[in-house]
């Protein structure tokens, strides 16, 4: 007997409904991506192990996928390498290549390859899938979709600006209520500093970065656990945990971190950000959050996050200032600043909230009834024509008993059904059948496209 078929875990099939449902995901994101001046790229699905590796900190470069090399991958490698079992230092041997963990590595590694090609500053957005290896949990896969948006070659802070107004403008389509959580990366150094912990800056954000999750007490043990002395974790009380409007948190953090010249400056980016949001009018509420740290190491300076506030799906767009990052393949100056939404967490809350439009996730329209040759004949050059009014149209293919052509329009949510018997060629007219009401029309070819356009 046949071993079932199945699918690795953390990954998903998708059938016809799903897929129009994702696609209008992606066809809002671009709409939006274009008017903002944003061109579209595309990278491979694997990259070498050296652009990935080192580039998301420790944790992240767990969660990669390595590829073997192909043909005999333990040419190289020895016996007594094996017995040892170092799996670090075996897969430096083992795997040249791995699948892309995110859209932002790459890119960079992009720019670094076509700078001759670029005219900066570069808009580039990308949607193409992801590969982690996590564990699989709701809304956590390891294979999903990002739909990236970064803007490289420009300091000014009008990119972080327009980003936010792109994240807005995005659930406004939606109809998704979201909070836009913002904060610095250089308010969290100089929150590093004034506790005297700054060389532990990456272990502080990866800790807090999980406050949400885990809670206050575990962030604490984390802290402890890598290092940080119970004074600092204690001068880091009530900063992590004040709470007010943004002014009044900006207020604040700007007394603690007086002395933190990085500290100060992020504080008055976020001035500046903030101060041109409020002209804009947004329908979302941005709001400072000082724990938001967003783990990854490449980040610098605003860093956003956003969260739907009618369902718990966790994380549902996030990104930041990335001031070094082309740096790593030997770029050095250019700054960029980008947001990736995640498509699959998007569908879950749009799929939760039933907030797909009718007309994304309908498909054929009319169906045309399958009689014979003769009838055939007569009725493919209306198809035609209704197709070319911009009617999602088919014949069904087989002259079959009508009772299963019925039971595939209702199958498939074919709202109308076209008929043409002898009675109807003689006249050179069709009967409309609506499959909801059961109302039956006579109608010529021009009225039928008028009176399924509405």
């Amino acid at each position: 007997m046949a071993n079932k078929p199945s699918i690795p875990k953390g990954t998903r099939d998708f059938g016809p409904e799903e897929m129009a449902k994702r696609n209008y995901i992606f066809d809002t994101i671009k709409h939006v991506y274009a008017l903002y001046g944003f061109q579209q790229i595309e990278t491979p699905a694997m990259e070498t192990f050296h652009t990935l590796m080192g580039k998301y900190g420790e944790e992240g470069d767990k969660l990669l996928f390595k590829i073997l090399n192909s043909g005999d991958y333990l040419k190289t490698i020895s016996d007594e390498e094996i017995l040892q079992r170092n799996i670090l230092k075996l897969q430096t041997k083992l795997c040249e290549k791995g699948l892309r963990y995110d859209l932002t590595v790459p890119f960079a590694r992009y720019v670094v390859m076509h700078r001759e090609e670029l005219h900066l500053p570069f808009k580039r957005y990308q949607i193409q899938p992801v590969w982690r290896a996590d564990r699989p949990q709701k809304g956590r896969y390891r294979e999903f979709y990002q739909c990236d948006a970064d803007i490289i070659g420009s300091d000014s802070l009008l990119n972080e600006v327009e980003l936010l107004q792109i994240i807005d403008t995005v659930f406004t389509k939606f109809g998704i209520r979201v909070q836009i959580k913002i904060n610095n990366r250089k308010i969290l150094t100089g929150i590093a500093e004034v506790i005297g912990e700054r060389e532990k800056i990456v272990a502080i954000t990866v800790a807090i970065d999980k406050l949400e999750k885990i809670g206050l007490s575990k962030v604490n043990e984390e802290l402890r656990s890598v290092g940080i002395s119970d004074e600092a974790i204690d001068k880091l009380q009530p900063i992590i945990k004040f709470d007010g409007s943004n002014e009044e948190k900006l207020d604040v953090i700007a007394g603690v971190l007086k002395d933190s010249e990085i500290g100060l400056e992020g504080v008055n980016e976020l001035r500046f950000i903030l101060s041109k949001l409020k002209l804009l009018n947004l329908q979302n509420e941005t709001q400072i959050d000082l724990t938001l740290a967003r783990g990854l190491n490449y980040y610098t300076g605003a860093i956003f996050e956003v969260k739907a506030l009618d369902t718990q799906i966790g994380s549902i767009t996030g990104g930041g200032r990335y001031d070094n990052l082309t740096g790593i393949f030997g770029m050095q100056g250019i700054s960029g600043v980008g947001i990736s939404f995640g498509a699959d967490r998007i569908y879950d809350v749009l799929t939760t909230l039933d907030l797909y439009p009718k007309e994304s996730v309908s498909g054929t329209q009319v169906l045309f009834i399958n009689f014979g040759d003769k009838e055939t004949a007569y009725c493919l050059p209306i198809i035609s024509k209704v197709r070319k009014a911009g009617i999602r149209a088919e014949i069904y293919p087989d002259s079959v008993k009508m009772k299963k052509q019925m039971s595939y329009a209702n199958a498939k949510g074919i709202k109308y059904v076209a008929l043409a018997g002898e009675t109807e060629m003689n006249v050179n007219k069709i009967t409309l059948k609506n499959m909801i009401s059961g109302e039956q029309t006579l109608v010529s070819s021009e009225e039928l496209i008028k009176y399924i356009l509405g």
